[in-house]
């Protein structure tokens, strides 16, 4: 993920994380995984998810709470 910017969005950091495999931590205390497809204005498409790799999800990006991200080896 990186250093978070001052002002940054949780939209902006999704968008610098499409591509890769994240795991999405909600308001609900849910949390669901997968590879970011696409992030528009209001949501995140996400595909390959964790346990279910033929499905997809949208997800609604007022919901998340945490964006959690493997971190590159030092």
């Amino acid at each position: 993920i990186g250093k978070p910017q001052p002002g940054e969005t949780v939209a902006a950091i999704l968008k610098r994380l499409v591509g890769q495999r994240v795991e999405l931590r909600l308001e609900s205390g849910q949390s669901i995984a997968g590879k970011v497809e696409a992030v528009g204005d209001s949501t995140i498409h996400l595909t390959a998810l964790t346990g279910m790799e033929m499905y997809e999800a949208v997800v609604v990006l007022d919901d998340v709470s945490a964006v959690v991200s493997r971190a590159p080896a030092k």
